[in-house]
């Protein structure tokens, strides 16, 4: 595993290289939680509060969301898609490294950065809204719901990343599948506002356990006794792009040899 740890460390100091950007990306978040705040407030103004999250609970659950997209939005697989246009994805694949394994290392460095950059946002955050801090138990199942969360999200970008070996390019399809992730996995609007068979529909698919439950756990919508089920579902969902994302892969490299002779 060294290769893929200095792979990770590489990753991180290339991305706390551009350090405005890095003031940037705090003072946009900070700024979202304060739009998302006053609309809420002036939502729940006018509306009934939805049944388990009063107002405190649904800006907490906007401030979690936001503080977890500074992780959830880094895509380290985009990678693919680069090496595939400028055509070095073939003298990467006879390295004695697993590309996969280098897509996730490379990743994995950029969100340890936007990880220690949750701190001050968090701290910035806290000067504009109230957070709810959940029991111990509560927070160790919500850390263990975002890390499954983390893994879903990875195979998917990957997947759709991957779709580049035969289209060289995935961004018509990256943007749908993105629009389509942001409303229907949680992170703008909490998906128990869906009503009746809507509802029903959006906690089925497969957006729901990158956003939606952790944050549903977080907020306590859903329940100790309910935590396993939650997470069993996600666990699904991980077990599934795991297998599509290597079928696609193995389907891929093997495009690139033919193709190559």
């Amino acid at each position: 595993m060294t290769p893929y740890l200095e792979f990770a460390k590489k990753a991180f100091a290339r991305e706390a290289t551009y350090r405005m950007e890095v003031l940037t990306e705090i003072g946009s978040l900070v700024l979202r939680v304060y739009i998302l705040r006053s609309l809420w407030t002036a939502l729940y103004a006018q509306n009934a509060a939805p049944l388990n999250l009063p107002l405190h609970s649904m800006i907490t659950y906007a401030t979690v969301a936001m503080l977890m997209s500074l992780i959830l939005e880094v895509d380290g697989t985009r990678l693919i898609r680069e090496k595939i246009r400028e055509g070095t994805i073939a003298t990467d694949l006879m390295k004695p490294i697993s590309l996969p394994l280098y897509f996730f290392s490379d990743g994995l460095g950029q969100t340890m950065l936007h990880a220690l950059l949750v701190v001050p946002s968090l701290l910035c955050a806290l000067l504009l809204v109230h957070i709810d801090v959940p029991s111990p138990a509560t927070f160790a199942a919500f850390l263990l719901a975002f890390a499954i969360g983390y893994g879903v999200n990875f195979f998917l970008n990957f997947l759709m990343n991957s779709i580049a070996f035969w289209t060289l390019e995935t961004f018509a399809a990256q943007l749908i599948v993105r629009w389509a992730s942001d409303l229907l996995s949680g992170q703008i609007i909490p998906l128990t506002l869906f009503p009746g068979l809507i509802g029903r529909v959006v906690f089925a698919l497969p957006f729901a356990a990158i956003y939606s439950t952790p944050l549903l756990i977080y907020v306590g919508v859903i329940p100790p006794e309910q935590w396993a089920a939650s997470i069993a579902v996600q666990l699904g969902w991980l077990a599934v792009f795991s297998i599509a994302a290597g079928a696609v892969w193995r389907a891929a490299s093997n495009r690139v040899v033919i193709q190559g002779g």
